[in-house]
């Protein structure tokens, strides 16, 4: 037996996997096992043949940032004349025409603008709340909140808690990037430390919000750094679990690839095959993190669905509006209608949820049915 089949075979009877298994399966080219063994872990988690989506638009309120970081190619300094900050009424109105196609989701996310006051953002949550009460609002990196943080004088916890009581409902995982501090320092060092990520994360779940975990492959990171990162991620799923918090910590990983072009960090792209090696991986190895989430948006919709068969039970969001990894060069699109498609050519049933993760709509042989037969995740 090689040394993937052991490690697989361990996982497959239930063991975790510890950080020198993870090296070896991101050193190893069987990415056809690697899957294999993947959906068979995704499956114990989920095994009605359900793959969920859910309706939603980003909407980058500003592209003004002072945290420069060398792979972004959406940000303006502050003071630019390309800089922007999105009306009240413009961010209402994109909301409107999301509920109006039957979206639940806002993905509300923009530089770290050193120009806007904490109740700026305060506000604005509350007026979405009061125009928009079903909406949620699954809005704000880390790095966005550290900002409000250093321009309110407030603590990370008194931060959190009062966007929470504004009406931020969840916390979207951009800006991990690989949760490394040497490549960190490389790519953006204004940004902060992996631990500077995490607390913020970790405080979320401490006051009750659910939250997502991203990474972003090919900045030039080791295996060993890949592997790392999952297993801090795990690691802190573990103490939201063990402190019993009013959360379930991060309900989903979505890993994807560094879109190079008009960034100034040059680096050649990864390969599909690489993207579904780390997607398998992150199944086998985030054994605590319920859903792992596709990555149509920079992979292509047909990488997208082959993830399907390596571990992942979602599609993601229908991204109704999406500006960042855009003007890096990621310009697939997707309308609801293909969404089913694909998922359907993938051998699955499409169903609709909410940012919980809770379905709401079961699509079957072209038709909505009831979902008495789909297991609650």
């Amino acid at each position: 037996m090689s040394a993937v089949d052991r490690i697989l075979d361990k996982r497959l009877r239930g063991e975790r996997l510890d950080l020198e298994d993870g090296v070896r399966l991101f050193e190893s080219d069987e990415i056809e096992k690697l899957g294999h063994a993947a959906n068979i872990m995704m499956q114990r988690v989920h095994p009605d043949p359900i793959t969920t989506f859910v309706i939603g638009r980003n909407v980058n309120y500003t592209n003004v940032c002072d945290t420069f970081c060398t792979f972004c190619a959406f940000y303006r300094i502050p003071g630019s004349s390309e800089g922007y900050l999105l009306p009240d009424e413009v961010i209402f109105q994109k909301i409107k025409e999301t509920e109006d196609v039957g979206g639940t989701e806002i993905l509300m996310q923009g530089g770290t603008n050193p120009n806007l006051p904490f109740n700026y953002y305060t506000d604005l949550l509350r007026n979405i709340k009061l125009r928009f009460p079903n909406i949620t609002m699954h809005s704000f990196s880390p790095a966005e909140i550290r900002k409000m943080q250093e321009v309110s004088g407030l603590s990370l916890e008194q931060v959190v808690r009062e966007l929470r009581e504004a009406g931020l409902d969840s916390l979207p995982g951009g800006g991990a990037e690989i949760l490394d501090d040497r490549i960190r320092k490389q790519i953006s060092r204004h940004k902060g430390t992996w631990r500077d990520w995490m607390d913020v994360m970790q405080m979320a779940h401490k006051v009750g919000l659910n939250t997502s975990a991203t990474m972003v492959i090919g900045f030039g990171e080791t295996m060993e750094e890949r592997a790392l990162h999952m297993l801090r991620i795990r690691d802190a799923q573990d103490q939201c679990i063990e402190n019993k918090y009013d959360s379930k910590g991060f309900l989903a990983f979505i890993p994807f690839t560094f879109q190079p072009d008009n960034t100034g960090l040059k680096r050649e792209r990864e390969t599909p095959e690489a993207y579904l090696k780390t997607v398998a991986i992150g199944r086998l190895m985030l054994d605590n993190v319920p859903h792992l989430q596709s990555s149509w948006v920079t992979m292509g919709p047909e990488v997208g669905k082959l993830s399907l068969s390596y571990g992942c039970n979602d599609f993601g969001s229908t991204m109704m509006e999406e500006n960042v990894v855009s003007s890096a060069g990621a310009v697939h699109k997707v309308n609801i209608n293909s969404i089913l498609e694909l998922i359907r050519e993938a051998g699955k049933i499409p169903a609709q949820r909410n940012t919980r993760y809770d379905i709401l709509k079961v699509f079957k042989d072209g038709t909505q049915v009831e979902r008495d037969f789909v297991m609650q995740n």
